[in-house]
């Protein structure tokens, strides 16, 4: 007997998923739940109930809350947590915002579609009562400097290939659980914005003179799966150093929906807000961190990083070459460059369409140098943790990240001054020992759940024999 009714139309939940929540008494058994998590993202139809001892598998997408009808499945919030915080006023409040969030937070104010809304955003987390508002673009920008260095030294054999890029906390839980022989294929980096949440945890912090273990960070993040990746135990390198282990990379994570929700409670016309700027530490990014949240941008930006490591620039050929990762199909491949190399990379969105990948590369039918995945159609943009979401919106914000990035001067993190400046004074260089410890971490084997029943025998077996 099952506790998860219907599941054969609808996609189990378990009570204390961190990211989302079910509603039993909304749900009219529409089976949109399940299709998704079927087609698009490759879990519901690849693990038996039966053998994982009815415990349901989640990769915390949440674009089962997405095509939800009727809010029968919901974002788990934390909104309120953060604003009871604010309130009390004994806390340095510092939230960072994700690259997507920008041209996806207007829509649900009647703005364009995918129209960049940066200043206003800024402006209303400041009126919600944040202390300071950083850009995790400057945290895609980190994320670059040393996934690049860490793509060659793969290629100068120093590792497994292909590297599989490892931002999406939904995919890396996809690959801990169906696929955990290539676990040593992930990139070892954090996401940018658990990148962020270190930095500002040390460096931030001794730059402003306070103590990390008065700081607050909240992401907001189009992403409900960066609640569980706040969650797990690795993301607490701050204070592994500072030897206190309350001190997390990201103490919470807000979803754009929840932002949403939250300015309209507090009565904030957000049209009205006039315009305001990032904080100046840890504000400022390139081209490359601004197209992050599109399926293509963290490859293309570790392409021209990489480049630029290896031979001290990039050409317009080079440049040609990287955006032929751009596009808007599901699955792409592209022939590129970098300095006397000749690489054949990946670019891929829906873990269901990851795994047709990863079998082609177990079978040997391809090959590829890295490969870039994310979970959710179009990238960041397409996120669960987003409150307008059809289709339509994504290719509008798409243009608005690249256009971004055609505005910079600075394409390039190796160019950003304020990252310039971070490994200067503080970790160094990529992939030095502090960078090590702080912006990389390690993945866990979570394929014991999907035979859970039989280890549980083998369990019950080996005690009665004792």
């Amino acid at each position: 007997m099952t506790k998860h009714t219907f599941n054969e139309i609808r996609v189990p939940i378990e009570k204390n998923n961190i990211s989302i929540l079910r509603d039993r008494g909304k749900c009219i058994k529409c089976g949109k739940c399940k299709d998704i998590c079927t087609s698009q993202m490759g879990v519901a139809g690849k693990y038996d109930l039966i053998k994982t001892c009815d415990e349901a598998v989640c990769i915390n997408c949440g674009q089962c809350a997405k095509v939800c009808p009727v809010g029968a499945i919901q974002i788990r919030p934390h909104w309120k947590v953060v604003k009871d915080i604010i309130a009390k006023h004994n806390k340095v409040m510092v939230v960072s915002t994700a690259p997507s969030v920008r041209v996806a937070l207007g829509d649900a104010f009647g703005c364009d579609k995918g129209e960049l809304v940066q200043g206003k955003m800024i402006a209303a987390l400041r009126a919600l009562g944040f202390n300071y508002v950083l850009d995790v673009n400057f945290g895609a920008d980190i994320t670059v400097m040393e996934e690049a260095s860490e793509l060659i030294q793969r290629l100068d054999g120093k590792g497994k290939l292909p590297m599989f890029t490892s931002c999406c906390p939904a995919w890396v839980k996809y690959v801990e659980t169906f696929y955990p022989e290539f676990i040593p294929n992930l990139s070892t980096c954090k996401s940018p914005i658990a990148m962020m949440g270190t930095t500002i945890k040390t460096y931030f912090a001794a730059c402003n003179k306070i103590s990390p273990t008065n700081i607050i960070h909240v992401s907001i993040a189009p992403c409900t799966a960066k609640k569980f990746e706040a969650s797990r135990p690795e993301m607490n390198d701050a204070g592994v150093l500072f030897d206190n282990d309350t001190i997390l990379d990201t103490d919470y994570v807000v979803t754009v929906k929840e932002l949403v929700d939250w300015i309209k409670a507090e009565n904030i016309d957000f049209n009205a807000l006039n315009e305001d700027e990032f904080d100046s530490l840890m504000g400022e990014c390139s081209g490359g961190g601004a197209i992050f949240g599109s399926s293509g941008g963290v490859m293309e930006s570790t392409l021209r990083t990489a480049c630029m490591l290896s031979k001290n620039k990039i050409t317009d050929r080079d440049a040609q070459s990287f955006a032929k990762v751009r596009g808007s199909n599901c699955m792409r491949e592209a022939d590129v460059k970098v300095g006397n190399k000749s690489l054949h990379v990946g670019v891929v969105f829906g873990t269901a369409n990851a795994d047709t990948l990863l079998k082609q590369i177990k079978s040997g039918e391809k090959y590829f140098d890295m490969v870039e995945v994310m979970a959710c159609p179009g990238g960041c943009i397409g996120g669960g943790g987003l409150a307008q979401h059809p289709d339509t919106l994504l290719e509008a914000r798409k243009q608005t990240l690249y256009a971004i990035d055609d505005k910079k001067d600075c394409k390039v993190s190796v160019d950003n001054k304020e990252i310039i400046q971070l490994y200067k004074d503080f970790y160094g260089k990529p992939l030095s020992n502090l960078s090590d410890d702080m912006l990389h971490t390690l993945y866990t084997n979570r394929s014991e759940i999907l035979t859970r029943s039989t280890y549980m025998k083998d369990v019950a077996v080996a005690k009665r024999d004792k």
